[in-house]
Formats: structure tokens, C-alpha cells, sequence
């Protein structure tokens, strides 16, 4: 069974956990660490001779974009995280037309390949503005993988299928973070801060019942920063903020490496949709 691995490309001062201690004003001044780190993620995947699907801000990639076209060179799917990292939820419909439309114009004028694939910030898509989706669709996008189908104090959508799902009148396909189903809810067990709080044991046999159990293709995704403990630690950060984003960073290589072994892993558009698919997008794209 082909599972899909996806990077989260974001500098560590830019996640939703930094909002309160590191202004958006000073991330220019801010030295970038995110290069050094898609690098060694880059090593790895080669090394497992494994292709995945980057998740890329539009920020990044207009200050590093020698970073962003080796991506693509080494044969991974490159897909849109938004503009900056900002969240759907703070965003009018029109302001996040704008920003999901920058940054797949961006993207693809940077690399000469197309943008198919969008992730919200912090899984900022569920019940309450679900109009985000036919907003991709409007723009271009053939998927979404935004929503978080579990209780979270700052995102989700428990009721939201848990696999594979249509959209937006038929054109635009959802593809949730993945979860078990445990006592009646639903666990992450699809990356983020989950991966670095529960044994990697609990890890691999929540992904191998998604496979073997229910039969399903499962979803990963971690963040470059996640493999460098080595990050700084800005002051005035609330020990919640502080938990979540700093839980076993010195653990995380180890434990990416045991999964990359483990399991099969591909891109985003190979392990969701089938070859006549893609080929429609690509038709679609020529004319």
C-alpha cells in the first residue's frame, strides 16, 4: 500500500505556535534555517529512494528559490501551504482568493511546473468555512489536504470523512490528515506534534491498520524544522505553544528514518489519483 509523505515547508518562526512572540515584521530580519534543513530532509528522501509532496509558502520560495527549484528537480510534487502562513480563518474569502492565487502563480512561474495540491495553515479549513474549497477550486486547484478531521483546541472538523472525499461540487478532492479511529474518536496519526508525543511503536501500528485494516492509502506530514533541535527558542512563548513545538525534536530524525523503512511512501497526486487523472490535469493545463 502506497502512502503519501508531505513537508510542510515553513520556517520554525512562522508557525501559528509563534504568533504571540515573533512579529511578522521581524521575520526579514530573522535568519532562515529552513534551507540548511529541506537539504538533509532532500538526503533522506534520496537515500530512500523516496518522492513526496512540499507543501511550500510562497514566502519561502521567493527568498530561497534555488531551494525550491531543487525540489522539483529531484522529482518530488511541489504544492501550495499558502502565502505566509496565515490562517484561512483569519481571512476574508476574497483575501484568501488573493493569497492561494499568488502563490500558485508564484510557484509555478518559479519551477515551469504545475500546482495542483494546496494545504491550509495549521488545517485551517473545517465546518465554518468550508467556502474555502470552492475558492480552490475557482482558482485551479485540483486538491486540498486542509482538514483535520479530529477535536484540536485550535483547529478540525471531527465530523469530516476521514479519507478521501469530493469537494466543491465534484472539482476539487480533500485528502485529510489521517486518523485512527480509538473509543469512539478519531487520533491523529498522520505527523505534526502527534509524532513526536506518542511512541513511534503507537505510530506504526496506527498506519498499519489504516493499510492492512481498513485498506486505505494514509497521509504524512512533518515540518523541516521539526529535524532541528538546534532551533532557537524565542522568549515569551506559553508553555503550551512551548510543548507542542519543542516535544522531542531530538527524537524526530531517528523516529522519520524508522518510517521511511517501514512503510511505502510516495507523492500526493501519485498515491490519491490515478494516472488517467493526472493525465486530465495535464490535458487541462495544455489547453
Amino acid at each position: 500500500m502506497l502512502n503519501a509523505m508531505t513537508v510542510d515547508v515553513e520556517d520554525y518562526f512562522q508557525v501559528s505556535a509563534m504568533e504571540g512572540a515573533v512579529s511578522r515584521s521581524s521575520w526579514d530580519t530573522t535568519p532562515l534555517r529552513v534551507e540548511h534543513n529541506v537539504a538533509r530532509i532532500l538526503e533522506l528522501f534520496a537515500k530512500h529512494d523516496i518522492k513526496a509532496t512540499f507543501f511550500t509558502l510562497g514566502w519561502i520560495a521567493e527568498r530561497c528559490p534555488d531551494m525550491v527549484r531543487s525540489i522539483v528537480a529531484s522529482g518530488h510534487e511541489l504544492a501550495s501551504h499558502g502565502w505566509e502562513h496565515q490562517r484561512v480563518t483569519q481571512q476574508t474569502p476574497q483575501e484568501f482568493r488573493t493569497d492561494v492565487q499568488r502563490t500558485k502563480g508564484f510557484l509555478e512561474d518559479l519551477t515551469g511546473v504545475a500546482v495542483n495540491g494546496y494545504r491550509a495553515p495549521s488545517y485551517s479549513i473545517g465546518a465554518k468555512n468550508l467556502w474555502a474549497l470552492d475558492v480552490l477550486a475557482d482558482s485551479g486547484y485540483r486538491y486540498s489536504s486542509s482538514i483535520a478531521p479530529i477535536h484540536h483546541d485550535l483547529y478540525g472538523m471531527p465530523d469530516a470523512p476521514r479519507f478521501r472525499f469530493v469537494a466543491s461540487e465534484g472539482r476539487l478532492v480533500e485528502v485529510p490528515i489521517t486518523t485512527i479511529r480509538l473509543a469512539g474518536r478519531n487520533i491523529n496519526c498522520g505527523g505534526g506534534g502527534w509524532f513526536r508525543l506518542f511512541p513511534y511503536a503507537f505510530s506504526r501500528w496506527a498506519l498499519g491498520q489504516i493499510n492492512e485494516r481498513e485498506r486505505q492509502s494514509g497521509l504524512f506530514y512533518f515540518h523541516p524544522w521539526e529535524i532541528d533541535p538546534d532551533q532557537p527558542r524565542p522568549d515569551g512563548l506559553p508553555l503550551k505553544s512551548r510543548f507542542r513545538h519543542y516535544l522531542n525534536l531530538g527524537r524526530m530524525e531517528t523516529r522519520l528514518i524508522a518510517l521511511l523503512e517501514d512503510f511505502r511512501w510516495g507523492r500526493m497526486d501519485e498515491t490519491f489519483f490515478s494516472a488517467q487523472e493526472r493525465e486530465s490535469w495535464a490535458i487541462s493545463e495544455a489547453a
